[in-house]
């Protein structure tokens, strides 16, 4: 892997979201997620047909996931907290998907609580894409240089990140007029 050489001088990174060097940072750290983030849902969402031939976004995928998550039954409201995600009605509706299709049990009632957990073919299903999440990316970038440190490093820089754009959302929602 060729390392990345730096941009020529005569480049200008500065637009309306990047006036200094700071914004230039924390923009190109952005637009780096975002298209991280668009080629983990293509890589969860074609790992997942090539485990099960089952077709779902890379989103509802992560839910499937998390609901197997250490093979313990979730409420909605966990699931919903674990993901940092707030749209309930929509993660309803993907459990309600995947609950027809036979990859979820839904257990318990309103008045006892609701909790959601893998079924035998959810289990099977996320083991062969763990398998194969393990011979075709993890096997790859076990070899990049200090990956584990590296990685550590930029677990902990975006859960500190994700602290601080919730605090700024959270004080834009607060005095938006």
């Amino acid at each position: 892997m060729s390392e990345k050489k730096a941009a020529p001088k005569n480049i200008d990174f500065t637009w309306h979201l990047a006036a200094d060097e700071p914004e230039v940072a924390a923009t190109e750290f952005e637009f780096a997620l975002m298209r991280t983030f668009e080629s983990f849902g293509r890589w969860q969402s074609e790992c997942l047909v090539a485990s099960s031939g089952y077709v779902a976004s890379g989103p509802d995928n992560a839910l499937l996931h998390v609901i197997r998550m250490n093979d313990r039954a979730k409420t909605i409201k966990e699931i919903a907290r674990l993901m940092n995600r707030d749209d309930i009605p929509n993660i309803q509706y993907s459990i309600r998907k995947m609950v027809s299709d036979g990859l979820v049990s839904k257990h318990g009632s309103s008045r006892t609580g609701v909790t959601y957990a893998a079924t035998d073919q959810g289990r099977e299903i996320t083991d062969r894409y763990a398998e194969i999440r393990r011979s075709q990316l993890i096997s790859e970038i076990a070899e990049l240089p200090e990956f584990t440190a590296r990685m550590k490093d930029a677990v902990r820089t975006l859960n500190i990140l994700s602290g601080l754009y919730e605090e700024a959302s959270r004080v834009i929602a607060t005095h938006r007029r």
